[in-house]
């Protein structure tokens, strides 16, 4: 192979790789989706796991009612486990984009403490829908806790305390089984 530069050979053949990879990178980067846009927050249904919980709870499982659809559903389940008891739980943001959840358990020792975040009971009470509620502050939640007939309930999240209020106004009971 007299004549020819290896040193040409190899920019050359370096210039033919770039012209097939750049269009085809170019057109990947176009038509593929790129992060940072639209909303990350996952919805869920939760009205048939609502109506499950409260066929299998041994108390009137709560969810609400008549939120307005910038409240959004993000986790929903229903458990039995020898450490948390019968346990319900229902997520959502919030208009503000601030976490609310709705844990209910008829484990009552140290399932307000758990369900909080840590939260403190601040000795003051709220009345919401006619019902009195627990006024409880932590660095991660604040929250309403009740604690009525053998069931804990707790509406605790990083909303502000009007959002707070406005879930646990939101909140109406199914039948339990029996």
């Amino acid at each position: 192979m007299a004549g020819r530069n290896g040193k040409n050979q190899t920019v050359r053949n370096l210039l033919l790789s770039l012209a097939v990879v750049v269009p085809v990178a170019g057109s990947a980067w176009l038509f593929l989706p790129h992060g940072g846009k639209g909303d990350a927050v996952k919805t869920v249904e939760y009205r048939v796991a609502t109506e499950s919980a409260r066929r299998a709870a041994p108390y009137p499982v709560l969810a609400p009612e008549g939120l307005g659809k910038d409240w959004r559903a993000t986790s929903v389940w229903y458990k039995e486990s020898e450490r948390e008891g019968k346990y319900w739980h229902l997520g959502f943001v919030d208009p503000d984009t601030e976490y609310v959840q709705i844990e209910q358990s008829d484990r009552t020792r140290d399932f307000a403490d758990a369900s909080t975040q840590h939260a403190r009971r601040t000795g003051r009470t709220e009345k919401v829908g006619g019902v009195v509620w627990q006024r409880w502050e932590g660095d991660k939640y604040n929250a309403l806790v009740r604690e009525e007939r053998g069931v804990t309930t707790v509406v605790a999240g990083t909303a502000s305390d009007r959002r707070l209020t406005e879930m646990a106004a939101a909140l109406k009971a199914g039948k339990p089984k029996g």
